[in-house]
């Protein structure tokens, strides 16, 4: 009789290696602190940085086609070594539960284990081209909707979220978020849950991010069966937050209106926002409000313009895809008044003398700077919302790249746009990889892509930000959305200015034969 193991035993075995081989790899924050061999060859002598095979969290044969691709074409070996680390950090680093027949995953944002329904938008950003020869990463990414899609139906306030209860992976208690209240002045307002929210700051881009990524993988697939119960669920909750958070905060007999409530407190970066925690008063114009931006920190006026910009975008991406699916032909109606209305109140209401106000509150108030976190003002053409050749966008340019934003600084070795998440001092090699795609001048790509490259500290990852006054100060040595920013970046510089990177003036595109 031959013996051996059932299916079942050898599932078993194989999970049980599985997580015996990640338990002995090293804590990736730790890792990304340290150079590893071999170095690149350039002047830079950058780190492989990638972890080991056994360690990586998911593995996509298309991805590692682009790798090997871009390593024989890329000119510079330095930005061929950043271009092998930061490509495939996502599904390298990030990737904490998949589940196929779940239909769920859970990313984190690197060194912080919760996901981000913006950061997780933009990790993928660099890999949609790719869904269509790898399904594989298409089922990935399809899982992450269903999961967000979950999370923003019950939640559509809150931006960061805990691991699904069919992960089996326990939830991380963050106290910054203890006791937010959504809608306090339901009859029985209570406390977000912490079991599922990791912290409930309201950013009108998260729900952009959902849609983004949503918008992307159809198009990429042409697959429309992630628009399950829970994504209508979703794209539901989504209007209701642009109607509540379009609203004036006051009624005609002054009583205060509002949906959400922010405390903050326990050394929280964001404290309680004005007036009891629901935010500045603010004017109808046809803006939708937020109370955080991008970079968690709390909005000075609730008129964020490249998060309305975003939301301007894909709320029209969202019509093109709800009539070419032919479903909900009500909501892409809403989408394409709402997309209009917003675009409309952005031109009329936060623009003066060519330059757009970073946020706006409906009574005149403006405030003229740009922060780092994407959509930013910088990132505009990015976000596509306008042309980067577009007079406005061009003055307006200008001005936050100088001593004009409050929020640039410049040292010796280093410049930059921040933001007040960090400090005045510490820009963003983010705001480099945004000027970059708001650009078509040679010399000045080169300028900002060199910035990024020479300031590492050695590490060949992309940092949240760079101390203008010590090349060695620096926050996040894994931050996987900042690093798939630059890939996609990089990609995109091998499609419209192959000349400048490549060996040869021919375009590249992924998941296209070279």
């Amino acid at each position: 009789m031959r013996l051996g193991l059932s299916p079942f035993k050898l599932a078993l075995t194989a999970s049980f290696l599985v997580s015996e081989s990640l338990a002995q790899c090293p804590d990736y924050t730790t890792y990304s602190q340290m150079p590893h061999d071999p170095v690149s060859s350039g002047p830079l002598a950058l780190p492989y940085m990638r972890p080991a095979p056994a360690c990586r969290t998911f593995n996509s044969t298309a991805v590692e086609k682009v790798i090997t691709d871009m390593k024989s074409l890329l000119k510079d070996p330095d930005l061929a070594r950043l271009f092998e680390n930061t490509f495939p950090n996502t599904l390298d680093t990030t990737v904490k539960y998949f589940s196929k027949s779940e239909n769920l995953a859970f990313i984190i944002t690197g060194d912080i284990t919760a996901q981000w329904l913006r950061d997780t938008a933009n990790q993928f950003a660099h890999y949609h081209s790719l869904l269509s020869v790898d399904p594989d990463l298409a089922t990935l990414v399809k899982a992450v909707i269903n999961n967000e899609a979950r999370y923003v139906a019950q939640y559509p306030y809150c931006g960061s979220f805990q691991p699904p209860p069919e992960s089996g992976l326990a939830p991380s208690h963050n106290d910054w978020a203890d006791g937010v209240t959504v809608n306090p002045q339901d009859c029985d307002p209570r406390p977000v849950n912490n079991q599922t929210v990791f912290e409930c700051k309201y950013e009108l881009d998260s729900l952009c991010g959902f849609l983004k990524l949503s918008r992307s993988y159809y198009n990429a697939t042409g697959d429309s069966s992630f628009m399950n119960a829970n994504w209508r669920d979703a794209i539901d909750q989504i209007f209701r937050v642009i109607n509540e958070q379009s609203q004036g905060s006051f009624d005609e007999n002054f009583n205060f209106i509002s949906y959400y409530n922010w405390t903050g407190g326990n050394h929280a970066l964001s404290p309680a926002v004005d007036n009891g925690g629901n935010g500045e008063p603010k004017a109808y114009t046809g803006l939708v409000g937020t109370h955080h931006r991008p970079s968690d920190d709390i909005s000075v006026f609730a008129f964020l313009t490249p998060a309305n910009a975003m939301l301007s975008v894909e709320l029209t991406n969202l019509a093109h895809l709800l009539d070419s699916t032919g479903q909900l032909r009500n909501v892409s109606q809403q989408a394409k008044e709402w997309s209009a209305r917003i675009e409309d109140a952005i031109w009329k209401t936060t623009v003066v003398d060519n330059i757009f106000a970073y946020e706006t509150n409906g009574f005149g108030g403006r405030y003229v700077m740009d922060d780092a976190n994407v959509p930013s003002l910088l990132s505009l053409p990015y976000l596509g919302f306008l042309d980067k050749q577009h007079p406005a966008y061009v003055a307006t340019r200008k001005l936050l790249l100088s001593k004009g934003n409050p929020y640039y600084a410049a040292g010796q070795k280093f410049n930059g746009i921040g933001g007040p998440h960090v400090d005045a001092w510490h820009p963003w090699p983010m705001s480099h990889i945004s000027a970059i795609f708001g650009t078509d001048d040679d010399a000045e790509i080169l300028q900002h892509l060199y910035l990024i490259a020479n300031n590492t500290n050695g590490l060949g990852l992309i940092h949240e930000s760079q101390s203008i006054y010590d090349p060695t100060s620096y926050t996040r040595s894994w931050f996987a959305w900042a690093n798939s920013y630059f890939a996609e970046m990089i990609l995109d510089l091998a499609d419209r200015k192959p000349g400048l990177i490549l060996k040869q003036n021919k375009s590249y595109k992924p998941g296209h034969s070279k």
